[in-house]
């Protein structure tokens, strides 16, 4: 068994900007050489957050638009009142998505839905150079 460390870093605008990260995800398995295994993805920080949703512009708006309808920028968050950032929302939406998956792999090949794609949302409000965080333990 193997254990291989990776990371994906990149740039975001924020406010709810949602990036694939299915295709990058999907070039360092190859390049790890494993076959069988799972793969462990993680957000450092708490205002962004990974998950899965087929990636299409309908869908990812659906998204987006439903979160601010759950979780609205515009409202009073004492996280804000504490620290002045206005970003208390970022927070409680990175805390309900949340900084992880784990996905398996089998034959070299993430083992996602037909429609399934890796998606990291930045919740923040501001850009930011955000990092994910690959595990892949396999052989």
């Amino acid at each position: 068994m193997k254990i291989i460390k990776d990371e994906i870093t990149f740039t975001t605008k924020g406010n709810n900007e949602i990036k694939d990260l299915t295709g990058p995800v999907d070039q360092r398995l190859t390049a790890s050489r494993l076959k069988n295994g799972i793969v462990t993805l993680f957000v450092p920080g708490s205002t962004a957050a990974l998950t899965t949703i087929e990636y299409e512009p309908g869908l990812v708006h659906d998204l987006s638009s439903a979160l601010e309808r759950l979780i609205p920028h515009d409202i009073s968050y004492q996280h804000d009142k504490r620290w002045g950032d206005g970003n208390g929302y970022a927070h409680v939406r990175h805390a309900l998505i949340g900084p992880s998956l784990t996905i398996p792999f089998t034959d070299g090949r993430l083992e996602l839905g037909t429609w399934q794609q890796i998606i990291f949302i930045d919740f923040d409000n501001r850009p930011r150079t955000r990092k994910v965080i690959l595990q892949f333990i396999g052989e």
